[in-house]
C-alpha cells in the first residue's frame, strides 16, 4: 500500500510562541461533507481553537471552518463544536493531564493524512514572557549564525 504524503492545511505557529509543546498526540476529526471539502480547498482556521473534555469525549471548540461555497442547505456552521476521534486511553491522559495548572491542551495542525483529516493536538504549558524572550534570541542567533555560514560559503 502506497504511503501518501500530508497535505498540510492549517497551522498554528502562535501555539509554539505562546506555550511550550510538552507532548502531541493524532486525532481524527469528525465532520461534515461538505466541510471536507471546504478543507480540501484550505479554508481552515484554529488560531482561536482550543481543545475540552467532556463526558468521556474530545471536542474541538472555535476551529472556523468556511461554510463551501456550493454546499447550499448543507453547510454547517463554521465555528461548531467538533468531535475528536481518540482512543479512551488517550482522551484520560489528556484530560488528566489538562487538569493539571497550566496546563491546556491546543491544536497545532490540520492536515490531511492518506485521504483523512487530522489534527495534531499537544498539551501545552503557559510560556512566561522572559520565555518568549529567550526563545527570540535564540532564533536570531541561529538566523545570524546560518546567515554568517551563507556568506564564508559563497566566497
Amino acid at each position: 500500500m502506497k504511503q501518501e504524503a500530508e497535505k498540510l492545511i492549517a497551522n498554528n505557529k502562535k501555539a509554539y510562541h505562546e506555550y511550550f509543546i510538552e507532548e502531541t498526540v493524532e486525532a481524527g476529526i469528525a465532520l461534515a461533507g461538505t466541510e471536507v471539502k471546504s478543507l480540501r480547498l484550505g479554508q481552515c482556521s484554529i488560531k482561536e481553537a482550543y481543545v475540552g473534555e467532556e463526558h468521556g469525549e474530545m471536542f474541538i471548540y472555535h476551529m472556523h471552518i468556511n461554510p463551501y461555497e456550493k454546499g447550499n442547505i448543507f453547510n454547517k456552521d463554521p465555528l461548531r463544536t467538533r468531535k475528536l476521534l481518540l482512543h479512551k486511553s488517550e482522551i484520560r491522559k489528556l484530560a488528566g493531564a489538562a487538569t493539571v495548572a497550566g496546563y491546556t491542551i491546543m491544536p497545532l495542525k490540520v492536515y490531511f493524512k492518506n485521504g483523512r483529516a487530522k489534527v495534531l493536538i499537544g498539551l501545552a504549558r503557559g510560556k512566561k514572557m522572559y520565555d518568549k524572550r529567550a526563545d527570540i534570541a535564540k532564533k536570531d542567533q541561529r538566523r545570524e549564525a546560518e546567515r554568517d555560514f551563507k556568506v564564508r560559503n559563497l566566497k
